[in-house]
């Protein structure tokens, strides 16, 4: 079982700048948790609070209940995956992957032992003689989880692990990386800028912009009931359209009206509204809807990705299911409508959620 991390308004500052100011988070353990967000937004800056490599300036962290602020990086019991993999490149893999152990003063035997044993688990054992230059980035990626995990941490903390390999490979690497984690059960820190990579591997995910925590939550739950509007624009796509809310029904104009019962008492007036592409519905534009016009179509196989452009010169996309039906073609005018308990709204000033917790 993994241990609990608990970070309590810890503040990072480099020269004038503030880089991390009083945020706070608790992961679980054995919890397999993603910091989330774009390049800048300070989730590698958190990793690295967390394993030692930057001071923290103010607040704590604690690690199964001991403040761990003071205690030097060799001495946390963390393993760290690099994203550029930094295995040793004159020794052999069983002897990178062997290396923390010999640092421990493991004898050589038993060293080697629990190498050969997680390099099964990594199914990395066939290349236990070869040097890294014979390997593909994808294996040397494998051998440095092995090396991570090998030396029994506390902790596991990975750093942009994938963004070097190619789209399939992060995807195979992705599945090998959640599957070893959920059979060793080691509490998992995890930085990527990549929205589908944390939706497909994560227990939790953390949203960050600029120092702070947007959103905490489950894949599905951030997906599906962001907290503001940048959560919602970053994890995958939102289309926002503009409706004036009276007693809980959206008027989009041209006599376009729909009730999602699902907004909150403080739902008034001009709001901001986001659809995901696969929350609209094409129908005949003689029908109620928002008129809009096919720009253009892609065809990839499971779904019809549909742009489209309104009245007032704003595009937008539509994702619907593809069918034997025939693909609607280019100029043609049609009525959309949305799925009403699908759909987020947001105040228009303040860019945060009218919808009521739990729904």
């Amino acid at each position: 079982m993994g241990v609990s991390i608990d970070i309590n308004q810890v503040t990072k500052v480099y020269g004038n700048n503030i880089v991390i100011q009083g945020l706070s988070a608790k992961i679980e353990p054995g919890e397999f948790f993603t910091l989330l967000g774009p390049s800048g937004c300070g989730k590698t800056t958190l990793l690295r609070m967390i394993i030692g490599f930057n001071t923290i300036e103010a607040g704590e962290i604690m690690v199964d209940g001991k403040v761990i602020n003071q205690i030097p990086t060799n001495r946390r019991n963390m393993g760290m995956v690099f994203q550029n993999y930094a295995v040793f490149p004159h020794m052999n893999v069983r002897d990178n992957v062997a290396y923390g152990l010999k640092n421990r003063k493991v004898r050589k035997e038993e060293r080697y032992k629990q190498a050969n044993e997680i390099l099964k688990l990594v199914k990395m054992d066939q290349y236990a003689d070869r040097m890294p230059a014979q390997l593909s980035g994808g294996q040397q990626q494998r051998v440095a989880l092995a090396r991570a995990i090998v030396i029994s941490p506390e902790v596991l903390l990975m750093d942009e692990p994938l963004s070097n390999l190619d789209a399939k490979l992060r995807v195979e690497m992705r599945n090998v990386i959640k599957r070893i984690q959920r059979q060793v059960g080691i509490t998992t820190v995890y930085v990527t800028h990549d929205q589908e990579e944390a939706l497909a591997i994560s227990d939790r995910i953390a949203v960050m912009n600029e120092g702070i925590i947007q959103q905490i939550g489950t894949p599905k739950h951030i997906y599906q009931r962001p907290k503001n509007a940048f959560v919602s624009n970053f994890i995958g796509l939102s289309n926002f359209l503009q409706a004036d809310c009276q007693n809980g029904v959206l008027d989009f104009g041209e006599n376009y009206r729909v009730e999602p019962k699902t907004l909150t008492s403080e739902a008034k007036g001009e709001v901001k509204v986001a659809v995901r592409p696969e929350e609209f519905v094409i129908r005949p534009k003689d029908e109620p809807g928002i008129p809009a016009t096919v720009n253009s179509s892609v065809f990839l196989g499971m779904a019809m990705h549909y742009f489209m452009q309104l009245k007032n010169g704003e595009e937008l996309e539509v994702v619907v299911p593809s069918d034997l039906s025939e693909i609607i073609p280019d100029g043609t005018a049609v009525s959309l409508q949305v799925v009403p308990e699908k759909i987020n709204v947001f105040d228009r000033i303040y860019q945060t959620t009218l919808i009521r917790e739990g729904v």
